[in-house]
């Protein structure tokens, strides 16, 4: 009980707690759907009562053509049940218990001729066509039980906790599933993350950018990004919104494999590429200006990676990530310096094939 007292209080010290709008996913899952038929999904961070994957996977689970669907929350999920009631009115309502939902068929099995959120309801209140139990650990990813469930899962969609993202996705290659997962941009610059990247092991996906999310109750207003609204049943949902939340997976995409058009050229105005000081490369402050008729290294913004193409670029390290010797240029310093002054954060890039 101490141990859950302590994570369930460190976890606020982070504000990790960000649920994610449902027309976010669909907005991105839509790129994705027939890699998902016959397959059993794990949402493994997503507390049915309120998860918006879990309402996505559930509904779409016969247009997706899916195996299973499992999602599990962690204890203690502070807005739980407010979006759905998976229990009779006269159950004493579960909340701050660690759940484990599962779907295996969707049918009309409330006999109103549709197949829809109420099935959903129906399925997980009478245990057919899929069941809804109480976990018996705390409901964290790393526990045995949901290890147990990860494995058995072909494809892992959630959104993780920020602040165990580096663990979360080692897990994932550890257990070589297939994901799609929603993180901060900054997690490009951990030394755990970029290696992935480069070894073309994890990716961006396709809608990434400004997002919003409800939070819990207790999280304190802002002065910018922050707002309120009331519900329906009378009570005040949070919100705030992040500009550089991105997807990351390591599932094929459209993007993934486009070619980036470049119209630039460095040799119209060399004076618009300077070299830098420490390191045999130009720099390129703007991915629009990556030149056409330039074979040699480029250093670029993070912002690089949305428009990735790794049959048309190789990634050849960063200025950023410390200490692993597989992912920086050795002898530089830690930015890239132009006449004595640093430039903040480069990936450096490298044209495949010739001359456009």
């Amino acid at each position: 009980m101490a141990k859950n007292k302590a994570l369930q209080d460190a976890a606020r010290a982070r504000q990790d707690e960000f649920y994610t709008d449902l027309r976010d996913i669909e907005h991105e899952l839509m790129y994705y759907m027939p890699l998902f038929k016959g397959k059993t999904v794990l949402c493994n961070c997503d507390d049915p009562y309120e998860s918006a994957f879990f309402e996505y996977f559930a509904t779409s689970f016969n247009m997706l053509g899916l195996r299973k669907l499992i999602a599990t929350c962690y204890a203690g999920s502070p807005i739980a049940q407010q979006q759905l009631s998976l229990f009779e009115e006269d159950t004493p309502a579960p909340k701050r218990k660690p759940y484990c939902a599962q779907i295996t068929s969707l049918e009309d099995f409330n006999g109103d001729g549709r197949k829809d959120y109420l099935d959903v309801e129906y399925i997980l209140q009478h245990n057919v066509g899929g069941s809804c139990r109480v976990l018996e650990g705390d409901g964290d990813f790393r526990s045995p039980e949901c290890l147990e469930l990860l494995r058995e899962a072909d494809i892992v969609v959630t959104n993780p906790p920020h602040s165990l993202l580096r663990e979360y996705i080692a897990l994932l290659i550890e257990y070589g599933k297939e994901f799609l997962i929603l993180g901060n941009m900054n997690a490009i610059t951990y030394k755990e993350i970029f290696p992935l990247i480069m070894r073309n092991q994890m990716w961006l996906g396709v809608s990434n950018g400004d997002r919003h999310f409800r939070v819990p109750h207790y999280y304190e207003a802002r002065e910018t990004r922050y707002w309120e609204e009331e519900q329906p049943d009378g009570t005040i949902q949070k919100f705030r919104s992040l500009g550089n939340i991105c997807w990351f997976t390591n599932m094929d995409h459209h993007r993934h494999n486009e070619t980036l058009c470049l119209f630039r050229k460095y040799h119209d105005d060399p004076s618009k590429y300077p070299h830098y000081d420490n390191y045999d490369a130009i720099e390129v402050s703007k991915v629009v200006d990556i030149p056409c008729d330039w074979l040699g290294v480029m250093g670029v913004p993070v912002t690089f990676l949305d428009k990735y193409n790794p049959k048309q670029f190789e990634i050849l390290g960063c200025s950023y990530v410390y200490g692993d010797p597989g992912c920086h240029i050795p002898g530089t310093t830690w930015n890239p310096v132009i006449n004595g002054r640093e430039i903040y954060k480069r990936i450096f890039i490298r044209r495949i094939g010739g001359i456009m």
